[in-house]
């Protein structure tokens, strides 16, 4: 896949390609679903082929999104949760600010100081995301030991504080909600990598509902749909 020519050697159009992702990005679907919603519609496609679909161009449209993003506020809720993959239950951290706006995701074979050091650092080096000004977390004690370790290491800025008062992550406990949905259908992963390729676009996918993009409001439909075309050059 190149920059220029997302869509080179397909088989199908690629307005068709970007509504199959889309679709199956934004809506609690199985591949299975988005076949027989395209036979309805005269399209015979194999739910794998979707499915090869969504691993392409799902990490692709959150790296086209990524530049668009708009600035967060300086309050911070960190959290994790948990997806399946290969029958084994694997962290998801997740942040999103005060205004329920998400910040960063990684998927993590481990629960533990380094994991929650690392996705922290990652969320801090985002272009979109501004310097915090406090991170809330819940009790567990990773956190703290990770904040600390960052702050040995000068990362956070010098005003920033941690706060571990449980009921103010309440708001990203309900944005979990919104992807635990989305990886219903599909009953788990196969691998590590399958999980994350799709669970970038659904994180972004969720993003664009949202309203984070430059251009596009909460709500707004025809411009995710517009801004999806811009950004690949097509059809969406």
């Amino acid at each position: 896949m190149t920059d220029q020519h997302p869509f080179k050697w397909r088989h199908f159009q690629s307005d068709m390609i970007l509504l199959c992702v889309r679709w199956y990005l934004r809506s609690a679907l199985s591949y299975r679903d988005l076949e027989e919603m395209m036979a309805e519609r005269g399209l015979s496609v194999d739910h794998t082929t979707i499915y090869r679909w969504v691993q392409s161009y799902a990490p692709e449209l959150n790296k086209r999104c990524q530049r668009h993003l708009k600035p967060s506020n300086d309050s911070w809720r960190v959290d994790e949760t948990y997806i399946k993959v290969k029958k084994e239950w694997i962290s998801l951290y997740r942040a999103v600010d005060s205004q329920g706006n998400t910040l960063d995701f990684v998927l993590s074979s481990t629960r533990d100081g380094e994991a929650a050091k690392r996705f922290l650092l990652k969320t801090l080096a985002a272009p979109h995301c501004s310097e915090p000004r406090i991170i809330n977390v819940d009790k567990n004690a990773a956190y703290p030991k990770a904040f600390a370790a960052l702050k040995a290491e000068r990362y956070p800025p010098e005003h920033c504080a941690l706060r571990q008062v449980k009921y103010l992550n309440n708001l990203i406990e309900q944005d979990h909600r919104f992807i635990k949905r989305l990886v219903k259908p599909g009953m788990g992963f196969f691998s590590f990598e399958t999980a994350w390729r799709t669970l970038q676009g659904f994180e972004m996918m969720n993003m664009l509902r949202k309203g984070q993009l430059q251009g596009v409001n909460k709500g707004d439909v025809k411009g995710l749909v517009a801004l999806v075309t811009r950004l690949f050059g097509e059809v969406a």
